[in-house]
């Protein structure tokens, strides 16, 4: 076995009780505290370089703590969708595995527009969700238009996705 795996054992061993009972305290719930105190241990497994721990609780408490933010920001995307889709007769609303992808595609939005710079990110959506052009957008922001026109590669670097049955954003 090699000694990385090792670790993350010894790591389990010692520390996957407390790790569980950490997280079940944060979340309120047994299922996903078990499910994330899982999810800290994968992240180690898959890490490729090598660690040594002087602090092993503070450094699994850092993994889970990002897990829990992503966890929360999955339920808020869910909460806000599932909100949005409510009033829909049975007829038109989304099956299961619909409603999945559609849920998988929307933090995978939210991840790329959070990688984006503040500026940029509003120039994004002024333009998509808005429908701005771009002078418009200038004229809102209180930025020149070039600006606007310079910001359009960060966010078409980030953002120039092909989504099957949406075609492109942006």
């Amino acid at each position: 076995m090699p000694s990385s795996e090792y670790a993350v054992q010894t790591l389990y061993s010692n520390y996957h009780g407390w790790l569980n009972t950490w997280l079940r305290r944060r979340l309120g719930n047994s299922a996903d505290a078990a499910d994330l105190a899982q999810d800290t241990f994968v992240r180690l497994l898959q890490k490729t370089e090598r660690f040594e721990l002087k602090a092993p609780r503070a450094f699994l408490r850092t993994i889970a703590r990002a897990l829990v933010i992503d966890h929360w920001r999955r339920k808020e995307i869910e909460r806000a969708y599932l909100e949005s889709i409510a009033h829909l007769p049975e007829a038109l609303a989304p099956s299961a595995e619909e409603r999945a992808l559609i849920l998988e595609l929307l933090e995978s939005i939210t991840r790329l527009l959070d990688g984006l710079k503040p500026k940029v990110r509003k120039a994004f959506l002024l333009a998509q969700c808005d429908g701005l052009t771009y002078k418009q957008i200038a004229q809102q922001m209180g930025v020149s238009l070039r600006s606007v026109e310079l910001n359009r590669p960060g966010f078409s670097r980030h953002l120039w996705i092909w989504m099957p049955g949406l075609g492109r954003i942006v």
